[in-house]
């Protein structure tokens, strides 16, 4: 099916009301999980609104919380999301970070013990808005452990993702937002929703042995996602686990608890402190016209730089619509009539 965005954001807020959270939460909730889909990744989209409810259920994620500064200076600040959901609070760090980088160029903030904070590629564009560059780093302590260490074949690291902005006068701004995986675990779960395959060389089963089943990722024993690029995104994932987990003092993954709480480090940067904006600009300007300019592999390519095909999903999905598969609509239906929504009218 497709569904108009306006109407499955009511719809989100209409379920996380119904839940127990405050107007302005349910709000921001369904504007971040709607806009995952709209952009185009699905997997961190509405999706996860059973998982979210379930969460809720079982205590381990806690409506109408706010972020706690647990320690800050000018520049830094450490805080605790207090295990609320990631949409307020994540924004509600990102909100710190930017009014500490435009009062001193540079700002750093940690952050522990959030709910799943979504794509965090929404944290690197809300910089960008703001004329400022990002780097973002994320762990999920505890129940997020999905990802074989390099030439292992059990779950020991979370996906561990990395997001950085760059902002574009006049255009759209640069976002990088990838997993240190091969794989994000809501993209197999679409895919199982779907009833189609991954990729090849994403998943490994309960037995060590590459699969692109989907299911064989829930299955007993259970599978597990292969680093992006080897021994490369294995580094990169550690790395993660110590700035996000470690520094935060939210913990590197680990066993011992079933709560999915992320960690994050932002790095928030103003452009304009360190040089010329105008000669930033065009720097920026220069190169995507050369980098767009190579000979493409297809005689009708095209070269596109991150974040353009999130934007232009956008553009194409606040027209044509959201699809959905049938069971995540089957799903959010279910959901729905637990909490006494009559969803089957949306």
């Amino acid at each position: 099916m497709v569904i108009d965005q306006a109407t499955l954001k009511q719809f989100v807020q209409d379920i996380f009301g119904a839940v127990g959270s405050h107007h302005h939460e349910a709000r921001r909730i369904a504007h971040y999980l709607v806009e995952a889909n709209l952009v185009g990744h699905d997997s961190h989209g509405v999706i996860q609104v059973p998982r979210y409810v379930e969460r809720v259920r079982a205590r381990t994620l806690v409506p109408n919380q706010t972020v706690e500064i647990v320690r800050e200076n000018e520049v830094l600040a450490v805080l605790d999301g207090r295990l609320g959901f990631g949409q307020v609070i994540g924004e509600e760090a990102m909100r710190i970070a930017l009014d500490k980088c435009a009062k001193f160029g540079l700002s750093l903030v940690a952050l522990r013990n959030s709910g799943h904070l979504g794509r965090i590629g929404d944290w690197a564009e809300m910089a960008a808005r703001e004329g400022k560059m990002s780097i973002l780093f994320v762990n999920t302590s505890g129940g997020g452990i999905l990802v074989a260490p390099h030439g292992g074949t059990e779950r020991r690291l979370s996906a561990n993702p990395i997001a950085a902005g760059v902002p574009v006068k006049g255009g759209a701004p640069i976002i990088l937002d990838i997993s240190t995986c091969t794989i994000a675990e809501g993209k197999i779960r679409v895919a199982a929703n779907k009833g189609v395959p991954v990729p090849e060389g994403c998943l490994l089963d309960g037995q060590g042995q590459p699969t692109t089943d989907p299911q064989a990722f829930y299955s007993s024993p259970p599978g597990a996602i292969l680093p992006v690029g080897r021994h490369k995104g294995f580094g990169l994932g550690v790395m993660v686990e110590a700035l996000a987990g470690a520094l935060s003092g939210g913990s590197c993954s680990r066993p011992g608890t079933k709560a999915v709480s992320n960690n994050l480090l932002a790095i928030v940067i103003d452009p304009p402190r360190l040089r010329d904006q105008a000669d930033f600009d065009e720097d920026l300007a220069s190169f995507t016209a050369w980098v767009k300019s190579a000979r493409t592999v297809a005689p009708d390519g095209e070269i596109l730089m991150p974040g353009e095909p999130e934007h232009r999903s956008r553009l194409a999905r606040l027209r044509d619509g959201i699809p959905l598969d049938a069971t995540t609509w089957n799903q959010l239906q279910a959901v729905a009539q637990s909490l006494g929504i009559a969803g089957n009218q949306v």
